[in-house]
């Protein structure tokens, strides 16, 4: 089998160089962090598999690239880039990678939190423009922190914020257990969380799942922290509860739509902290997220 690396921008690329080992199967690199709908049947051909950091896949698009038999997706959120079902009745196969980023994205939450509870973002704004702003904080510790589905992140995220005095509560879909966590039904989250973190896959289920009627539900002043998928709000409702005072502060690394274009809503508001869709971008993470990706590539190819 022979693999296209679709997207690499030059760091990406030096970790795949770091981690690639010679009985990989081949895997060509292109460093072109943007890749147009338009250039990727030209791009795929001879290429039995692709790995796809962050580039649109259209089906119509991928209809005419018929060698391409698997997408090897690096993350979780392909479905944000690219329609699973409609591919695999192409006959091309999707795979997502889970977990290489657990403690990296667990780390970004924790620190848009604290960010959040202390002003930090916009007083840091303030004094670049000559001002001292002395801005009353949030004590998290004794607070409640809410974590919305039980996954391997929000497993770090509790661990973190146990350690720093929090009450955690969880809600999941599906039963779980986990030390320190008590877990809850739906309502109970959102009405006692002083800060709720969101860890939803993003599926045609989930998709606008904080809705309009969710918010209203939340703890009056409450902190909102998203590095999930921005999809998984409402994000128009959200604004709107932000400017009422219904919830205190949101702390979002994730949007709709990316890169955030000028003029948007959150950008205008005090009371939101933003980060580009970084939170997994650490090397330990880049380097977990390619050797995976190789692992599956060798595994098809096996």
């Amino acid at each position: 089998m022979k693999g296209l690396f679709l997207d690499a921008t030059d760091d990406m690329a030096t970790v795949f160089h770091k981690v690639a080992r010679p009985d990989d199967p081949s895997v060509t690199v292109n460093v072109q962090p943007e890749v147009m709908p338009a250039e990727i049947p030209g791009l795929f051909a001879g290429y039995d598999f692709v790995l796809d950091d962050h580039s649109t896949l259209p089906t119509e698009v991928l209809r005419h690239c018929p060698g391409l038999k698997h997408v090897i997706f690096l993350g979780t959120g392909a479905r944000s880039y690219m329609n699973p079902e409609e591919l695999a009745g192409l006959g091309i196969e999707v795979h997502i990678i889970r977990g290489y980023g657990d403690t990296a994205v667990a780390e970004h939450a924790i620190a848009l939190m604290w960010s959040a509870a202390r002003g930090i973002a916009g007083m840091d704004a303030a004094i670049r423009r000559g001002e001292w702003p002395r801005t009353k904080g949030m004590q998290l510790t004794g607070k409640t922190l809410g974590l919305l589905v039980y996954g391997g992140i929000a497993g770090e995220v509790a661990r973190i914020a146990g350690g720093g005095g929090m009450r955690v509560l969880a809600w999941n879909r599906t039963p779980k257990t986990a030390p320190g966590v008590t877990f809850v039904d739906l309502d109970t989250l959102l009405a006692e969380s002083d800060v709720l973190s969101l860890h939803l896959l993003l599926t045609d289920e989930t998709r606008g799942f904080l809705s309009a009627a969710r918010l209203a539900q939340m703890k009056p002043g409450a902190t909102l922290v998203n590095t999930a998928r921005g999809a998984l709000i409402d994000e128009k409702a959200l604004v709107a509860a932000l400017r009422a005072g219904k919830i205190g502060h949101a702390a979002l690394d994730v949007f709709v739509d990316e890169p955030l274009p000028a003029g948007n809503p959150f950008i205008g508001l005090d009371n939101v902290t933003l980060t580009a869709h970084s939170a997994f971008r650490t090397p330990e993470a880049s380097e977990n997220l390619i050797r995976r990706g190789l692992d599956i590539a060798k595994r098809l190819a096996g």
